[in-house]
């Protein structure tokens, strides 16, 4: 299988634990900071980390971005200056996927118009995930699947209990697809039967779009 060749510009917290993250899945990571100590700090988790300032286009035509699967510009939480040349220098260098780390909403339009595929910000949208938990105790957990769509984990209520899924409706009542469910009995996870029973303490692990779970959960 090929690796996925990433660059990654950018090692403040984010930028770190996504080296991290990605290494793990195998992929062939190149990281990119000014600061030397970061880089050390990278070194044992990429192929190769190189202390550079990527708003240089001299130094990040080094790195051959269009020959990348994905360049990351995750600089947003140190210059948001920086992180937008380093953007619009990736894509005038042929970059097939640029994404770049926002700092607020002009940052990303900005970042938007300078050539990026995706902006992100990874304290709103855990920001948005934890405000879910906060608001209802029965959601574990909640995984952004783009911009609109989410896989959520939340225990049964209790009017669900005894009740099949063919019987709750929950795709036409309320726009949820349930994938699987976690039994509170064994602690198995099995892909969801449309008339497997339903008991206190099962979890769901659904799809949706974004605010449906809670809709249901209000209900």
């Amino acid at each position: 299988m090929v690796k996925k060749q990433i660059i990654v510009i950018g090692l403040g917290q984010f930028g770190m634990g996504l080296i991290r993250a990605l290494s793990n899945k195998n992929a062939d990571v190149i990281a990119v900071d000014i600061d030397q100590q970061k880089i050390q700090a990278a070194s044992p988790h990429v192929s190769q980390a190189i202390c550079f300032d990527a708003t240089n286009e001299d130094t990040i035509a080094q790195l051959n971005p269009a020959s990348r699967d994905v360049c990351i510009c995750a600089t947003g939480d140190q210059s948001k200056e920086a992180a937008i040349i380093c953007t619009a220098l990736l894509k005038q260098m042929g970059a097939k996927r640029v994404i770049a780390r926002a700092n607020d909403e002009l940052h990303s339009r900005i970042l938007k118009l300078v050539g990026a595929d995706e902006v992100i910000n990874p304290e709103w949208a855990f920001g948005e995930r934890f405000a879910n938990r906060v608001m209802h105790e029965d959601i574990l957990e909640e995984m952004s699947l783009g911009k609109d769509l989410v896989v959520t984990e939340f225990k049964v209520p209790e009017n669900f209990v005894n009740r099949s899924l063919v019987d709750l409706e929950l795709r036409k009542r309320f726009g949820i697809t349930v994938v699987a469910i976690r039994s509170a009995e064994s602690g198995n996870v099995q892909l969801a039967q449309p008339n497997e029973i339903l008991r206190s303490g099962d979890i769901l692990i659904v799809v949706s779009m974004t605010g449906n779970v809670s809709r249901l959960l209000n209900t």
